[in-house]
């Protein structure tokens, strides 16, 4: 079993929040039991939170020199105006931060990088295929960042090319999502963090006045992280902003029935998404009949649409920035 003390888990996640441990050719992990002496692959493997960190214990690669690259990878968007105010204001937000480093962008989307090969004549990789290019670049250590809003499906992805290539390299990293830690065992509280990021133009609302933050949804069980972020809008105060999501809970009906409760009538819907894509430009606030702004409108809302992606918020920016550092300063610790 995990052991549950405080104590235990702040010493074991001290080292520069990275994760690091030191047992040969293992991933960063939360800290065991001592008494488990023969733990199984199966629960290291569970036990892994926070930065992923591999180091190649085969003689072959630990000769190698150091040579290291940054990995940012993101859904992506055929919306070329929006990716270059988020994806690439961002990816440029991390390049800044380490001078003299390769950074590399990869999209996780297979179609979005079909459309816009055949739309704009602008090759982006898959992640596969950007590590296949840097290992051909002789590139040994690789700072894997993700542009992942939760640790969802797509983060999911991510953790899959983690676990598909580090062996391929002298030493790899994964770093977290936008939202991973909560506060909990004296960690950082990224939803906090997000919450007063997101919110800043949102604090002085009148009672009839509303933001309904427009979050993708997800099958997967990371779906709930908006309903932590929610109670976190909550605990701090910040009055009359709710989340809801396209295909996921809460849904927009769900949000509508709390704005009858309380009477609001004038709402201003905002995309809670990384770009400001079809989703947005669509589903939120397009003209069709089935829009989140027509539906509103014919119950009877005032509605006001921004259509801004996440990228464009510099202090979102800024913990995305931070997530690639958490990344990268776990490459570079021995």
């Amino acid at each position: 079993m995990m052991k549950k003390s405080k104590k235990l888990l702040a010493l074991s996640l001290a080292a520069a929040a990275v994760f690091a441990v030191n047992a040969p050719a293992a991933d960063a992990a939360y800290s065991l039991n001592s008494e488990v002496t023969t733990a199984t692959p199966s629960l290291k493997q569970a036990s892994q939170i926070g930065v992923l960190t591999y180091e190649n214990e085969n003689p072959a690669f630990k000769k190698l020199a150091n040579k290291d690259a940054i990995l940012v990878m993101s859904f992506g968007t055929t919306f070329k105006d929006s990716r270059e105010k988020t994806i690439d204001a961002t990816v440029k937000a991390i390049s800044a931060a380490h001078p003299g480093t390769k950074v590399v962008t990869a999209f996780t989307s297979h179609i979005i990088i079909d459309r816009i090969a055949k739309g704009e004549g602008i090759n982006y990789p898959t992640p596969e295929k950007a590590l296949e290019q840097l290992k051909q670049e002789g590139y040994t250590r690789v700072a894997l960042v993700s542009l992942d809003v939760i640790p969802g499906m797509e983060y999911e992805y991510d953790k899959a090319v983690f676990h598909a290539y580090k062996d391929q390299f002298k030493k790899m990293t994964l770093g977290t999502s936008l939202l991973y830690w909560q506060g909990q065992e004296e960690q950082p509280d990224d939803v906090a963090e997000f919450a007063d990021a997101v919110t800043k133009n949102y604090r002085n609302l009148k009672k009839d006045e509303a933001v309904l933050l427009l979050a993708h949804g997800t099958p997967q069980p990371a779906n709930a992280y908006y309903s932590v972020l929610q109670a976190k809008l909550y605990e701090a105060k910040i009055n009359h902003v709710y989340v809801y999501t396209v295909e996921g809970w809460p849904n927009l009906e769900t949000v509508m029935a709390h704005l009858n409760r309380l009477k609001i009538k004038n709402v201003t819907l905002v995309p809670m998404m990384m770009v400001a894509g079809d989703h947005a430009n669509n589903d939120m606030a397009g003209d069709e009949e089935d829009s989140h702004k027509k539906i509103l409108q014919k119950a009877g809302f005032n509605v006001k649409t921004e259509i801004k992606g996440l990228g464009e918020n510099p202090d979102v920016r800024a913990l995305f920035v931070k997530r690639a550092n958490d990344a990268w300063d776990a490459l570079q610790a021995k």
